[in-house]
């Protein structure tokens, strides 16, 4: 890549402030776990695998700037961060997950110093960076035979490398179909209201070289009507028991566009965004984001004030739409209730 979402250093989180692309590329940097939770509240960083790591690392930011005196108040300290940093964004599971995996570490861990236990802590956000990085390759491989010679591919938001700690998920699948030698091009929906496809998604397959152009959402039916698109390749923040899957909103529409148009729809997500402990989508809790996304675009007034807004981030595309799922560990094709599990098992 020829840029990072994020990254550790110098004693700090360093992020690329997200909603100033594609027009400047401009890295913050963040020393507290309080500032980590408000750029994911504000979505300098997101994109489910991103603020994961983004918690982790607030987690080890909130460990470095403890001045605990015992374990038992460090833990408590440590748990209300944990408490903050989970409460920004509810839908996507990774941030919970990796979070809560920090917090499982810690408490194994009881019986190190209070210095050892805040280097320790460190070590464990660094290395779900670096798992992050790993499955994002690993998606990419097992993805790519999915990508047909000559073929035009739908990808709806950003699930690419802004989108994780990596090279991404959905977008992945692209990147590593470009080094095996294939041409294809993408198309990206600009994704409304927030325009993470027209603003991110068209910014970073540019800037990698890979063959994009851009489109409204409106105008998806209209192409796959005109067998224009041949595949649509999208993330998702959460994936469900029974495979019903969690993605900006939006996706939903493409999915049916996809299936009443005869085109497969790929679903590309690590395995920290598998929930098995929700049944199905209708208990996935969906995030809803301020008012200002839609009636203003990006600060200029465009619909009438005081006018009633229902702004919904994420939508739930059911299991029967979906054509495959791809994760680190292979690719899983329904029932999803069964081979979910049975892929995500392989070692």
């Amino acid at each position: 890549m020829n840029f990072f979402t994020l990254q550790w250093q110098d004693g700090a989180v360093v992020m690329i402030d997200q909603r100033k692309l594609p027009n400047h590329e401009v890295y913050n940097t963040y020393r507290s776990h309080e500032e980590v939770a408000a750029a994911i509240k504000t979505m300098v960083v997101r994109g489910a695998p991103a603020i994961g790591v983004a918690g982790a690392l607030g987690m080890a930011l909130a460990a470095n700037n403890s001045k605990a005196k015992s374990h038992e108040e460090f833990f408590a300290e440590m748990d209300r961060a944990a408490d903050l940093l989970i409460s920004q964004r509810p839908t996507a599971v990774n941030l919970p997950w990796a979070v809560k995996r920090i917090q499982a570490f810690y408490r194994k861990e009881k019986d190190s110093s209070l210095l050892v236990l805040q280097n320790k802590i460190l070590e464990e956000a660094l290395r779900i960076f670096e798992e992050d990085v790993v499955m994002c390759r690993q998606m990419g491989e097992k993805g790519a035979p999915l990508i047909e010679e000559g073929k035009t591919y739908l990808t709806h938001c950003n699930a690419g490398a802004l989108a994780t700690a990596g090279e991404g998920t959905a977008l992945s699948v692209f990147y590593e179909a470009q080094r095996r030698g294939k041409k294809f091009k993408v198309i990206a929906s600009e994704t409304r209201p927030f325009l993470q496809g027209a603003r991110l998604t068209a910014w970073e397959l540019s800037k990698n070289g890979i063959d994009v152009t851009l489109v409204t959402d409106n105008m998806v039916a209209h192409l796959m009507r005109l067998g224009k698109i041949h595949g649509a390749v999208v993330g998702s923040d959460r994936i469900v028991a029974n495979g019903d899957v969690a993605n900006k909103i939006g996706t939903y529409g493409v999915a049916v566009l996809a299936r009443h148009h005869g085109i497969p729809l790929y679903v590309v997500a690590p395995s920290s965004t598998v929930d098995f402990e929700t049944p199905d989508g209708s208990h996935i809790p969906i995030e809803q984001r301020p008012e200002e996304e839609v009636t203003a675009f990006f600060g200029t007034p465009s619909a009438p004030a005081g006018i009633q807004v229902f702004n919904p981030a994420f939508d739930v595309t059911p299991h029967e739409l979906v054509e495959a799922i791809v994760t680190e560990k292979g690719i899983a094709r329904a029932p999803y209730a069964e081979n979910l599990k049975k892929v995500l098992q392989r070692s």
